[in-house]
This record gives structure tokens, C-alpha cells and sequence, in this order.
């Protein structure tokens, strides 16, 4: 089925709408951005990280234009969003590249609310800056809160040293044998005893993590920032004590999982990418790359640490709540919260449940590959841009579709379904991006309703981009 078909028309003019239309203008260039004192040049939209934010109701048209003055092409992916298919911005299979100096416009309806965020879907440049948030809100929104706030949490490296390219390099040339550290020798540990990692060029060598079943990362990254800042140079939140705040926090990194919390409170986590769940409470919540979570917080009186926790990698970002007189934390004396809520575990809210029906076709697939050869694959196969369609799986729409994501590698991966939400099976959570441990699997069921041709990936950007991508394509009736 093609991306620019009837089909895809037809469920486009199909969905409920507003009749409202939220605008964002786009640039994405080179620039310079402050890191605690140090300029840094960098890849952005409109010259800041994060990007704006795109903010809209539930039914919206939404229409972004992209300016691309970057030295290459590029696009925007819209992630979270069960849009028309020709506006999810994966070249080759549903739009050409951007090229430079040229423009694009982005038109859809935002059918459904929810935490969302943008980023290219073209080489590793979602690990500079180009990203940014993408809030729809709902307009029945049932929650109470006093604030919102938007967190974007993110792992950075680019201009400071290295580029993501450099390091893509660097791990298909064989790097990454080097810094698996520990990926072969058991489970590491994610308590403060943990060994400290260590970097060997551009790679980590022993980041490791029990929670998330051994090696945590490849990567190694001088900052971690929370809404763009490094913790040498903290944002600080203000509100009033007392204050109901409600929590929108995207990670939008490369290879990180973050454990986030608020030092001294007790999260309660509302919404997994979007969707609610049953609520549950915690003094911290794991977010792999590409999740989103939605949690509600009422503040003491004080100074408290806001971190995010770089899962194995033993750094953290850091921001500031203050809500009274005191002294600002600092990120130097900061613990690992014990105990994070997994966003696998949380049950979907009764709303968000699929209707209950047969499952008209089973799927299956492996994620495959390992460091050794940086050979990252999906059923064996590494995604080629020049035969997207090798190795796709084929659904018919309308069916109510199964499937098995069996992880065959020794390393986890978030996994990331386009165009489409899923519900993990036993009332699990409507998610579109799931943690998948080592030799784990996970099954879940989505309703083929979204017509086209479509990426399934690992949200790590540089196994994607080595090749743990696929496609799930509609047949053409």
C-alpha cells in the first residue's frame, strides 16, 4: 500500500476534528548553544534545545513547516502520533528527504491526546539537538493540577566530544567489542555499589544495570541535561508549596535510560506515551529512549533535587524545585532512587483498554544481532533504505493483529512501533514504545487502522541506524 494512496485519504478525512489549527514554523540549522559556559555548536530547530514546543487539542490540524538550512538532508518524524502516513516523515518509505535550503509542510489531524515529541527520522541526528516537544492536550482532560511542566531529558555529546556520526563510525569500525563491559559477564548491578564505567574513546566500558538486564549503554556522554542544561548550570522550577504539578517528561536521548525523580516526593505516574493507567505511586520511574510518562507531584516547602539519573552510566541531570527559603541541592550528593516504577508493569486505565475481540493475525519477530560485530538486525536482516520492504510483515486493515517482539541479543533495546499504539497483553499498558530486556520478549495486540507502510525500530539511535529496523506494511486489498 502506498503512503500517498486512497486509503490513507480515506482515514485521514476520517478521523474526528476540531476545525482548529495549530501552527508552528520550523528551522533547522546550524547554531551554537551554552553548556555551563561552554559554546557549543550544534544542530537545533530555530536555534534552541529544545526545539519550540507544538502544543494543540485533541482534533487539531496541526501545520509545521520545516526551513532545512542544515549542510544535509533531513525530515521530521511525529513521535507518538497515529497520523496519515505520508506526513510521518521516514524517508525513503513515506516522504524524500528534505533537502537543503528546501521546505516541507507537515499537515494532519492530532486525533488523540497525549505527551508526544518531533525529531528527524534520518542518520543519528536526533543525538544533536533537534528535537523538541509535542503536547496534545485533552479537551475532557480529567486530572486536577495547579502547573505543568514539560521536562525533556537527554543525553549530549555532540560539539563537545565527538558527533554523533563520529561515533556511528566509531562503533561499526569495531568500537563497540570494546565497550560492551559487562554485557557478557552477567548482571551488573544498579545499586550506589555499582562499578564506575569508564570511557574508552567514544564508548562506555562497564555501564551496567540489573534493571535493565546487564550492559546499559554504548555511548559515553559528557552532559545530561534536563530541558537543555547541564547540571553545572541547573533550570529551577519554581511553584508554591503545596502546589498540585503535573509532570510531562520526554527522553529524548540517544542511548540512555533515565531513572527520574524529585528528591524528598512521592511521584504518581498517570500516563505511559499518552495513554492513562491505572495510577501508581513511587519515589522514581524508569523511562527508556523514546518513552514518555505523565505524573502528578504535590510539593513540600523548600529546595528539592529534581534527577534524572543516567540508568548504568553512574552521572545524572539535574534541575532545581524550589518552593521556599533553604539551600539548592547539588547534584554531587544526590542518591540513586531505590525501587522505580517500570512502565511495563503499570496496568492500563479502564479508557485506555482495547475492545476485546479475536485476533485475526499473529505476528512475530527477533531482535537480533550484538556488539561484537555492531550488527544490530531485525529476523537477521539489517534494514536497508534501498529494499525497505525486506523482511516486512504484511497485516490487512481492520484486522486485530498479535504480536511477538522476542528479544534474541544480550542487550536490551526500546522498541518503537510508528503509527500505531499497542497494549501490552494482560491489561498492560497502551504504549507505542516499549523496554524490551536481554532474552526477554514482549507479545501485544494493536488494531490495524492506520493505512500505509510503516517503521518498527529500536529507539536506540545507533542500533537503528546499524540496522534493528523493519517495516510493517498494509497489504493492498
Amino acid at each position: 500500500m502506498s503512503p500517498f494512496g486512497s486509503e490513507v485519504v480515506r482515514a485521514e478525512s476520517g478521523r474526528v476534528t476540531t476545525g482548529n489549527t495549530a501552527r508552528l514554523a520550523l528551522t533547522a540549522s546550524e547554531t551554537e548553544i551554552d553548556l555551563a559556559g561552554q559554546t557549543i555548536k550544534t544542530w537545533a530547530y530555530n536555534g534552541k534545545v529544545p526545539g519550540p514546543e507544538l502544543r494543540a487539542k485533541a482534533g487539531d490540524q496541526i501545520v509545521a513547516k520545516i526551513s532545512n538550512m542544515l549542510p544535509t538532508h533531513t525530515s521530521i518524524h511525529w513521535h507518538g502520533m497515529a497520523l496519515r502516513n505520508d506526513m510521518d516523515g521516514v524517508p525513503p518509505l513515506t516522504q524524500d528527504e528534505i533537502m537543503p535550503g528546501d521546505e516541507f509542510e507537515y499537515s494532519f489531524v492530532a486525533e488523540t491526546p497525549g505527551t508526544h515529541w518531533f525529531h528527524p527520522h534520518v542518520g543519528p541526528q536526533l543525538d544533536r539537538g533537534l528535537y523538541g516537544p509535542l503536547i496534545i492536550e485533552d479537551p475532557r482532560e480529567p486530572l486536577t493540577y495547579d502547573h505543568e511542566w514539560v521536562l525533556v531529558l537527554d543525553d549530549w555529546l555532540d560539539g563537545v566530544s565527538s558527533t554523533p556520526d563520529d561515533v556511528l563510525v566509531e562503533l561499526q569500525s569495531g568500537g563497540g567489542m570494546h565497550g560492551r563491559g559487562g554485557m557478557m559477564g552477567g548482571r551488573g548491578s544498579s545499586s550506589s555499589e555499582e562499578t564506575e564505567p569508564r570511557r574508552n574513546g567514544n564508548l562506555l566500558v562497564g555501564a551496567s544495570s540489573e534493571l535493565l538486564g546487564g550492559h546499559a549503554g554504548d555511548v559515553y556522554y559528557p552532559y545530561f541535561l534536563i530541558n537543555g542544561r547541564p547540571k553545572a548550570d541547573p533550570e529551577t522550577f519554581k511553584a508554591q508549596p503545596g502546589a498540585r504539578i503535573r509532570l510531562r517528561i520526554i527522553n529524548a536521548a540517544g542511548d540512555t535510560a533515565f531513572r527520574f525523580a524529585i528528591g524528598g516526593h512521592t511521584l504518581v505516574v498517570t500516563h505511559s506515551d499518552g495513554y492513562p493507567v491505572v495510577h501508581s505511586e513511587g519515589e522514581s520511574v524508569l523511562l527508556g529512549m523514546g518513552e514518555r510518562v505523565d505524573a502528578l507531584v504535590t510539593v513540600g516547602d523548600g529546595a528539592f533535587p529534581v534527577i534524572a539519573h543516567a540508568e548504568g552510566k553512574a552521572d545524572l541531570a539535574f534541575a532545581v524545585l524550589r518552593t521556599g527559603t533553604g539551600t539548592s541541592p547539588v547534584p554531587e550528593k544526590q542518591l540513586i532512587p531505590s525501587g522505580p516504577i517500570l512502565t511495563s508493569k503499570l496496568k492500563a486505565s479502564e479508557e485506555s483498554l482495547i475492545a476485546e475481540r479475536a485476533v485475526d493475525r499473529e505476528l512475530r519477530l527477533q531482535l537480533t544481532g550484538g556488539m561484537m560485530g555492531y550488527d544490530w538486525s531485525i529476523d537477521g536482516r539489517r534494514f536497508d533504505p534501498d529494499r525497505p520492504f525486506e523482511g516486512a510483515l504484511t497485516v490487512h486493515e481492520g484486522e486485530r493483529v498479535r504480536l511477538s517482539i522476542l528479544n534474541r541479543t544480550m542487550m536490551w533495546h526500546p522498541f518503537h512501533l510508528h503509527g500505531h499504539t499497542y497494549q501490552h497483553e494482560g491489561a498492560g499498558p497502551r504504549k507505542d514504545t516499549s523496554v524490551i530486556l536481554p532474552m526477554q520478549s514482549l507479545t501485544v495486540q494493536f488494531d490495524a487502522d492506520n493505512p500505509g507502510v510503516w517503521m518498527m525500530h529500536c529507539h536506540n539511535i545507533y542500533h537503528a541506524e546499524t540496522g534493528m529496523m523493519a517495516v510493517l506494511g498494509y497489504a493492498q486489498e
